[in-house]
């Protein structure tokens, strides 16, 4: 398109300009049209005239055809001219710009003359012009327009027109066309000084010119953000804050004109400005303003913008807060209460909430609540004190009432009587559902039984993430009332429990609790499955709980899904509080997939895929089974066999050996055997005998001579026996004692033969037995002295029991009360002997 609209300029080029040659410069055509600018939509008549001498065309006929752009336009010589001349008109010329030219039909259609006809609209007058004063270095005024709706498709040119009515002075500024904005510079302007200000839109078909403005420059101006410089309480003037402020410091010489002022004041931690009080009219910014009518002891945060009379409002300052003076709080508190009874120790257990009442005002920053209760008349005794919105505590059954005051820095409230109702063993709510509302509240309803004492509802909820009992909240209805709202901390997938509770005249109601979310989506993560039981089929699946901050909603099912490479994906419900499954009809020798699929009301979750197989049933793990389990029986059956016709005492003697009892034994006599005992034989009938297998001498006489002779038995014994015989005759106790095992304390073996067994000839050999146990502290001499036995008939017969005598010369009876007295338990031993003998 491009090239043929750059051949169509060439030719015209050639033609317009003529067929040039050594004489002649003259065009061959001519074409002249009615405008070569006109309405879109408007009539246009052009004419073509090729001129007799052209040289092209000498001595041929000439046709002459029009073109507007690619399209063919009928034309019409005119009349009573000659063929050199048409005519052509367009009736609605819809193009913002396009070529008309005029072709000669000759060998080939060359173009002789054209010209460019463009459509457009005139201007629009100017709409909302508005000037704007900067008042930062340097000041300027700028204006701005709009051109209006309508393209004109035209160039189109504005001016700007002022004029300063104070000194007549005229301003104009020209600016480029398709420019709707123009800034006047300081010489152009006086701040106080009123001036009239008109555009002018001008093009090709005409111009228009906008309604004029007058404005005084300092009106218009915007000022910069102002700061404030600080909020104070009013001093002895309650609900009343100081704000002083100042404008920034390049329109600092504004300080002593009178500027409108803009405040707005918010409590702190809340969102919502309060526009109130209205913006103070005339201020200068070297006063301060004092803001009124405000709640006691409360912080609030103010922001301020300012302007000249209706000039634009400046940005907002920055925030600056200030509390007001604090009085003691006013009104009441909203409680609810939650009773628990013990009756054996006639106690009540109370958990109390409250909340601020809308008529409440804490009146303070640092507000404290106090729960008291009165013991008598005009005496109260305080139970509780906190800073939260409630509070355990127990009381006795007969305490009827307590009473709860909000507390701070001025003073206390008035109490808040709260009647205490016992619990009532009663149910009268029948349902209770909640349903979003949207992403922050819940839409809780509930129906309940009719009861003459029914006095109203307590709606109870509380997040079920947070064990913090300062997140519950409640809301008290009327007993005509069965639906509540609940908004404002609710958040999205975070699951929150509701209860209703009935109020009687005389107690509390069991409540309806119901788990509910405002927004609901599918929970982030799916629990493992696990093989409970495996055999054969069916095969039972288990899984643990969601944890609750992970479930995202509320369950509504669980999903498995399993298949083999063979068969068809199966599906199997689950309950939502059992959490199995039971899969049937399972193949053997066949591998199976599974995955769990966990549903809530806002979407699914798909779990990760599970493989198991189902082996089929081993007959030589049958054959082994049962004969691993008769041979089992039979070794039973033999071993009751046996103990019933076996010798109960022989059996009873295998299982249950007798274990000598040293209260009842009985030393026949010594043996010269070492420490091997001898039993009797087991078809005896006699009772069987006692063994005394150790016996400790104690409380010796420590009068006895220490003597230690060569021939001693444990000093000549052929075996290693030289530590046990220093462990047995040495002593610890002993002065001069040098044993080489210093933690032994001596200890004797006494071995006994049955009363029976023939007297021994040998020697008597007496063993000892190493032991840590302590003796007493008298000790027996470092090498023992003789002792005497008594004979039946009353002699005394010498012996060495223990090691050699120093002197085995008989000795005078000193009288045997002495020496027995000495020895109890060899006198025992010897009277056992006489007798047995």
């Amino acid at each position: 398109m491009i090239s043929t609209w750059v051949s169509v300029i060439v030719t015209l080029v050639a033609f317009v300009n003529g067929a040039r040659n050594e004489d002649d410069t003259q065009p061959c055509a001519k074409v002249q049209t009615s405008s070569s600018v006109v309405p879109l939509g408007s009539p246009v008549t052009a004419t073509c005239v090729i001129r007799d001498g052209c040289p092209l065309f000498i001595g041929q006929a000439v046709h002459i055809e029009w073109r507007l752009g690619d399209r063919f336009v009928p034309g019409r010589p005119v009349a009573n001219e000659s063929s050199r001349i048409s005519e052509v008109v367009i009736p609605s010329f819809n193009h913002t710009r396009e070529f008309l030219t005029c072709c000669v039909q000759a060998s080939f259609l060359q173009v002789v003359g054209g010209v460019e006809i463009r459509g457009g609209y005139p201007p629009q007058a100017p709409q909302n012009l508005s000037c704007q004063t900067n008042l930062t270095n340097p000041n300027t005024l700028t204006c701005s327009w709009d051109p209006g709706p309508q393209k004109t498709h035209l160039p189109t040119k504005y001016t700007l027109h002022t004029e300063i009515r104070d000194s007549n002075e005229n301003n104009t500024y020209e600016l480029l066309p398709g420019i709707h904005r123009y800034t006047i510079p300081r010489s152009g302007f006086v701040f106080f000084s009123d001036m009239e200000i008109h555009v002018t839109a001008e093009n090709e078909l005409g111009e228009a010119t906008s309604a004029p403005i007058i404005l005084e420059p300092l009106s218009a101006a915007k000022f910069d953000r102002p700061a404030i410089l600080g909020v104070q309480a009013v001093p002895k003037k309650y609900g009343c804050l100081r704000l002083s402020w100042r404008l920034s410091q390049q329109q600092a010489w504004m300080r002593n004109y009178r500027l409108n002022l803009g405040v707005r004041l918010k409590t702190a931690g809340s969102n919502q400005w309060n526009e109130q009080p209205s913006p103070v009219i005339w201020v200068r910014p070297t006063r301060s303003v004092d803001l009124c009518r405000l709640l006691h002891g409360t912080q609030y945060v103010a922001q301020i913008r300012v302007r000249y009379q209706q000039s634009p409002w400046s940005e907002w300052s920055s925030s600056q807060s200030g509390v007001t003076l604090e009085i003691a709080p006013t009104g009441r508190l909203d409680s609810w209460m939650n009773v628990s009874g013990d009756h054996m120790h006639k106690q009540l257990s109370i958990l109390l909430f409250w909340k601020p009442s809308k008529h409440f005002r804490a009146n303070g920053q640092n507000v404290s609540y106090i729960v008291s209760v009165r013991r008598l008349p005009g005496e109260k005794r305080k139970v509780c004190s906190t800073k939260g919105n409630y509070c355990t505590f127990q009381l006795p059954e007969r305490t009827k009432k307590v009473y709860l005051s909000a507390v701070n820095a001025a003073g206390k409230s008035s109490p808040t009587e709260v009647q205490i109702y016992p619990p009532k063993v009663c149910t009268a709510i029948l349902e209770v559902t909640a349903t979003p509302h949207d992403d922050r509240s819940l839409l809780v309803q509930w129906s309940s039984r009719v009861f003459p004492t029914l006095t109203g509802f307590v709606v109870e909820w509380r997040p079920l993430l947070q064990s913090d009992l300062s997140f519950s909240q409640f809301e008290i209805t009327d007993r005509n009332q069965t639906r509540l709202l609940i908004t404002g901390s609710l958040e999205p997938y975070k699951p929150y429990g509701i209860s209703v509770y009935p109020r009687f005249k005389d107690g509390i109601g069991l409540p309806q609790t119901v788990n509910a979310y405002s927004r609901q989506k599918a929970p982030s993560m799916v629990p493992k499955l696990h093989i409970k039981k495996l055999w054969y089929s069916p095969v039972e699946l288990t899984w643990d709980e969601i944890p609750l901050d992970q479930r995202n909603g509320l369950i509504q099912n669980y999903k498995v899904f399993y298949w083999n490479e063979k068969g068809p994906i199966q599906v199997v419900n689950a309950d939502p509080d059992n959490r199995k499954v039971v899969l049937k009809g399972l193949n053997t020798v066949s591998q199976y997939e599974a995955f769990m699929m966990v549903s809530t009301f806002g979407g699914n979750r798909n779990g990760s895929t599970f493989h198991f197989e189902i082996d089929p049933f081993d007959a030589v793990a049958i054959v082994t089974i049962v004969t691993v389990s008769g041979v089992g029986v039979s070794l039973l059956v033999i071993l009751v066999v046996l103990t019933c016709f076996s010798n109960q005492r022989r059996l009873k003697g295998r299982f249950w050996p007798a274990v000598p009892d040293p209260a009842n034994s009985s030393i026949k006599r010594w043996t010269s055997e070492s420490t091997q005992d001898s039993h009797l034989p087991w078809d005896t009938d006699e009772p069987d005998p006692m063994y005394l297998s150790h016996l400790s001498f104690l409380d010796l006489p420590m009068n006895m001579n220490l003597n230690k002779k060569d021939d001693d038995p444990w000093l000549s014994s052929t075996e290693e026996t030289s530590d046990l015989g220093e462990s047995i005759c040495g002593s610890p106790f002993i002065p001069g004692y040098s044993g080489s095992n210093s933690d032994s304390v001596p200890y004797a073996t006494v071995v006994f033969g049955p009363c029976s067994s023939p007297t021994p000839k040998d020697p008597h050999i007496y063993l000892r037995s190493e032991s840590t146990q302590p003796l007493l502290e008298s000790e027996e001499a470092f090498t023992p002295k003789c002792y005497q036995n008594l004979a039946a008939d009353g002699m005394r017969n010498e012996q060495c029991f223990f090691g050699p005598c120093h002197d085995c010369v008989p000795e005078e009876d000193a009288g045997p009360g002495v020496l027995w007295d000495d020895f109890p338990f060899l006198r025992a031993l010897s009277l056992n002997d006489t007798h047995n003998d």
